[in-house]
């Protein structure tokens, strides 16, 4: 029997190769939040998480779902990882949704808001993990790596909102704050489902 994390992996490489060869396949799944905010295309909460921008962007997240989802889906239990999985993808998705649902031209894609939580989540579960952040060549425990990769991606944020709104557009195509839901999501999860194991989170840093 398949795994969970085996079951996503597949349906991503399928949806992505598809959208990768079709335009328009990619108009029908991405995430566009002056759609959902005016009552349409709820769909793309969803589908939009299955498909991305190009190939460098597809396999960064496949390498990263690949390391962490197969041991975090063995700790959890497959259903408990398929609601973290999915949590990620939605919360991730609404949070989107709200920030930009008065702009008609944001569209956003890809898996990384589920994939952060699965990795956020697997830091509480494996905390002895080491991590590269960016492009630091040694590599770090991975609770410093969360902390980390939040303070980067706020601060990232915060520099792509100010450059919307004093030009109109930004030069960065990431969607940090997706990042940032789906990661917090994977924290809350391990809080709310297993407060022990986030106890020796903290012990960590304690």
């Amino acid at each position: 029997m398949l795994s969970g994390s085996t079951v996503i992996l597949a349906l991503i490489l399928a949806a992505s190769a598809i959208g990768l060869s079709s335009p328009g396949f990619i108009a029908r799944t991405v995430l566009r939040p002056y759609q959902i905010a005016r009552g349409s295309a709820y769909h793309t909460l969803l589908t939009s998480g299955f498909v991305h921008a190009d190939l460098m962007h597809l396999l960064f997240n496949l390498f990263t779902f690949y390391s962490f989802a197969p041991p975090l889906e063995r700790a959890l239990g497959t259903p408990q990882f398929l609601v973290l999985y999915f949590c990620g993808l939605l919360i991730s998705g609404v949070g989107t949704v709200f920030k930009h649902r008065n702009d008609p031209n944001y569209a956003a894609l890809g898996a990384s808001g589920a994939i952060l939580a699965v990795l956020f989540a697997a830091i509480v579960y494996f905390p002895g993990m080491r991590l590269y952040f960016m492009f630091l060549p040694l590599p770090i425990p991975g609770p410093l790596f969360a902390l980390g990769y939040l303070a980067f991606s706020y601060y990232s944020s915060g520099r792509s909102a100010a450059e919307r709104n004093a030009t109109g557009r930004t030069s960065d195509r990431i969607n940090h704050d997706a990042h940032i839901l789906g990661a917090l999501t994977g924290l809350a999860f391990v809080l709310l489902t297993n407060p022990l194991q986030f106890r020796a989170l903290l012990h960590w840093f304690f």
